[in-house]
């Protein structure tokens, strides 16, 4: 599968060996992976679990305008990010992202920027499921900063949630 048909929007638990098939390049010496997991606590509450929905047609856009974005704007020739919906458990993997560059420096750069902007201008919720019996919404899906923000003409960005007690 290219990188191209790969899903960036899975319900199927992450793979980074798919992830990583078909993006290797001759030019590139640096390869940055980040993987954001589960954890079993946030905000000093204990999470049991937790659940991720999206508006899938719609991330799946803006993760491949985010992922070309990102590579032009640190000159990498590859970012790549997926992410997963549905219920997930305590060490689950939520987002895989790969960068590929030319050096580190800018490699790791275009990895924080890549999650960063997925993370913040994304439909993508999440819903943790506390150890008391009670959920909320988390936020994330949030504006950005002025200099973050892609040309006008793609801009969609997600306002914040309110967490909502269950």
């Amino acid at each position: 599968m290219s990188t191209q048909d790969f899903p960036r929007i899975q319900s199927a638990p992450l793979s980074l060996d798919a992830l990583l098939t078909g993006s290797e390049r001759d030019d590139c010496g640096a390869l940055a992976i980040f993987a954001g997991t589960v954890r079993d606590h946030h905000e000093g509450r204990a999470v049991r679990a937790l659940t991720y929905s999206s508006y899938a047609r719609v991330a799946e856009k803006l993760i491949r305008e985010i992922e070309t974005e990102i590579a032009a704007r640190f000159n990498v020739p590859l970012c790549l990010a997926v992410h997963r919906v549905g219920a997930l458990a305590i060490g689950e993997t939520a987002i895989l992202a790969i960068a590929r560059g030319h050096h580190r420096a800018e490699t790791f750069a275009a990895m924080q920027a890549l999650v960063e902007a997925v993370k913040h201008r994304v439909p993508i919720w999440k819903e943790e499921f506390y150890t008391d019996g009670s959920s909320a919404f988390v936020n994330g899906c949030t504006l950005v900063a002025a200099e973050d923000l892609p040309p006008a003409e793609s801009r969609l960005h997600c306002t914040p949630t309110q967490s909502i007690e269950a």
